[in-house]
């Protein structure tokens, strides 16, 4: 299994509170991504052993959860600060040919039988800041945009494509409402905070704590503030790199 995260990782720590239940990857700053467990799994239900999987800073899936590899070609992208709840299910692929005369997979059987390749779906992504409640589905070929909600026991069909900020709920997936204005949505994906460093965060941080929907005029001053914040951080960064 081929997993990445950012190039700023110091790699897996064992002594972490967390290490019992979850791989628990390091960074450089001090912040941490964990993989729950008995993750990566195959069709047989063993540990999957071919596949990629990509987890950003900060982001953690549940325990008890799984991703499900039938083959090498198959890829779960799964953002920074994402928030994933208890037993979710990443099936990533898992199809089977419904245009020939049976969907079985007659070469499974023995005796010498062939079947056409099974169809593959895309890529899986979830993207930042995404907060996933207990025990959703995501089916294969799926993109989460930044911000959204995915509820408990939601389930994702496949290629599904979502808002940013969406809350999405039922089965199949299907959106409710959006977290914010759509004033305030333009303006939090221009700032793209999960992009930023950890001490630019500590920074801001009480910025982060304001309730977006009590005023919205107050709130996109706050965001206006914070990309100005964030314009000045890159431009000291550059110019120190010069």
């Amino acid at each position: 299994m081929n997993v990445t995260t950012s190039d700023d990782c110091i790699g897996v720590q064992p002594q972490h509170p967390f290490s019992k239940a979850f791989i628990v990857l390091g960074y450089q700053d001090g912040s941490i991504s964990i993989i729950p467990n008995n993750f990566f799994r195959d069709w047989l239900d063993e540990e999957a052993k071919v596949g990629t999987f990509s987890i950003g800073k900060c982001s953690g899936i549940g325990v008890g959860s799984i991703a499900k590899y039938d083959a090498g070609l198959q890829k779960l992208v799964v953002g920074k600060f994402v928030a994933g709840g208890l037993r979710l299910k990443f099936l990533l692929n898992g199809q089977h040919d419904m245009r020939t005369i049976s969907t079985s997979m007659l070469s499974a059987f023995g005796s010498g039988l062939n079947n056409v390749p099974p169809p593959q779906y895309g890529d899986t992504v979830i993207r930042n800041d995404v907060w996933i409640g207990d025990e959703a589905m995501f089916l294969g070929g799926s993109t989460i945009e930044n911000g959204c909600v995915i509820g408990a026991r939601t389930l994702v069909p496949p290629n599904f494509k979502s808002e940013p900020y969406g809350i999405y709920v039922g089965s199949p997936a299907r959106l409710v409402r959006f977290r914010f204005s759509e004033r305030i949505r333009e303006k939090l994906l221009e700032l793209q905070w999960w992009d930023m460093s950890m001490s630019w965060l500590q920074k801001n941080n009480d910025r982060f704590l304001v309730d977006l929907t009590a005023d919205e005029g107050r709130s996109l001053e706050i965001l206006t503030e914070l990309l100005r914040a964030k314009s000045e951080s890159l431009k000291a960064m550059a110019a120190t790199n010069t």
